[in-house]
């Protein structure tokens, strides 16, 4: 067949178009990255989401569960390694002077990395444990209701977890690349103050220009968080002298009198005004009927707006116990830092504000929380030593978080927080976004 010299000539650019048709039908979001595209992709996203929440939600992982935290880790990196990422699981181990764990192994975090060719690094957070004991998933199994997902830990932080996932599913169907890197890090023990991971966490936060959190997003509206608060752990212990409770009382110094008087006295300390609070939360002492106690102990939960406030509850705390009840009696305290409050600097109200825009693009508003309303997050570890900024709630609504019997996301919520979490990184990753 004979064809003219200026066919001939087209024949390249023909093949080559022929080729990137053949391409687009392969996979239909390779060029979607216009706001609409990115939205329509992200609506097809809701029930593979689903999917993946099962699957999360069905693994029990509590935070000393180290059997659980091992499969559900082995998950997700499995997913992430499907996705193009390099993936590390990095084992870690709580501190010798945690008052409670003491040097115990702890679950793993998973770390994973794609380089790209844009001009930002952008680093995704979540975490895989809960609060439940082993056996309690068979009480409240994976269901859909309605406009609702029901789960143990599906708010608190397998949604987190899940939209990370398929964000970067996204990114990786839309053939998107223009970040300098994208990383993730899962950890494993965020329930018990992160005693692991928080070295690493706080690391990370000084090597990425940008670090996005995905606790729960809200309950009734959309929100992203620019404080959360610091905690603290409060170990008392008293010591007194056993005698016969029927025979001699008066020669005892009962050890549950003393701790009783110093709870009851310091439950007030602290200011509503600045978030700074006392609970005491556990409590132990004696171990015979008829037998005065000599040993008593109880732990109290500290919350704060700012990390400097816990200079003002521990020396309340340490002046307190030296006025005693019961004569002849030791009290003493350990006042262990748990975790950081999460204080914004301008680049996360820069990454807060630029949240705002991107769902007004989708016609919808998201409020920016100033002030912190009692819960502590990893955002606060990655924010200690920031390069560039942090912004926390990158999840999705919902209720019930640490409760045994309701816990449940939005279904709702799926597509506009994936929308809201891939145009972050988007518009952070390739420079768009600058502070």
């Amino acid at each position: 067949m004979n064809l003219p010299t200026a066919t001939l000539l087209q024949l390249p650019r023909l093949r080559q178009a022929v080729l990137s048709l053949l391409m687009a039908a392969a996979t239909p979001w390779a060029v979607a990255q216009t706001p609409a595209q990115v939205n329509e992709l992200a609506k097809s996203q809701t029930q593979p989401l689903l999917g993946t929440l099962k699957d999360l939600v069905s693994i029990e992982s509590g935070s000393r569960d180290l059997e659980g935290l091992e499969k559900i880790a082995t998950l997700i990196a499995s997913r992430l390694q499907q996705m193009g990422m390099t993936v590390q699981t990095i084992p870690t181990q709580a501190p010798a002077t945690h008052p409670q764990l003491k040097g115990a192994k702890l679950g793993s975090v998973v770390y994973a990395t794609k380089k790209g060719k844009g001009q930002k690094k952008v680093l995704l957070i979540a975490h895989m444990d809960t609060v439940y004991l082993k056996g309690m998933v068979a009480k409240q199994p994976f269901r859909v209701d309605g406009n609702k997902a029901y789960g143990l830990a599906i708010s608190d932080d397998k949604a987190g977890v899940a939209v990370i996932l398929h964000t970067v599913k996204m990114l990786q169907d839309m053939g998107y690349d223009d970040y300098a890197e994208l990383a993730v890090a899962i950890n494993g023990d965020e329930e018990i103050g992160s005693a692991g991971s928080s070295a690493l966490l706080v690391k990370l936060g000084g090597e990425y220009d940008a670090v996005m959190s995905y606790e729960g997003g809200g309950f009734e509206k959309d929100m992203v968080r620019l404080a959360t608060s610091s905690i603290a752990i409060v170990e008392m212990k008293v010591t007194g002298k056993a005698s016969h409770a029927g025979a001699n009382p008066e020669a005892g110094r009962n050890a549950i009198y003393e701790m009783s008087h110093q709870m009851l006295k310091s439950r007030q300390f602290g200011d509503k005004s600045k978030g700074l609070h006392i609970n005491w939360t556990v409590a132990r002492g004696g171990d015979v009927r008829n037998v005065i106690p000599a040993a008593a102990e109880a732990i109290a939960d500290v919350r704060s707006l700012t990390n400097q406030d816990m200079d003002i509850m521990e020396s309340a705390l340490r002046e307190s116990i030296k006025e005693k009840l019961i004569p002849d009696t030791q009290v003493e305290i350990d006042f262990y830092r748990s975790r950081p409050a999460f204080v914004a600097n301008d680049a996360s109200r820069v990454m807060a504000q630029q949240a705002k825009a991107i769902y007004q693009e989708i016609g919808q508003t998201i409020q920016i929380a100033e002030r912190a309303t009692g819960g502590g997050t990893d955002a606060a570890f990655a924010g200690l030593k920031p390069k560039g900024g942090v912004l926390e709630s990158f999840g999705l609504r919902g209720y019930g978080a640490h409760a045994n019997t309701e816990e449940y996301i939005f279904i709702d919520s799926i597509a506009p927080r994936l929308y809201l979490s891939t145009r972050m990184v988007m518009d952070i990753g390739s420079g768009k976004v600058r502070w």
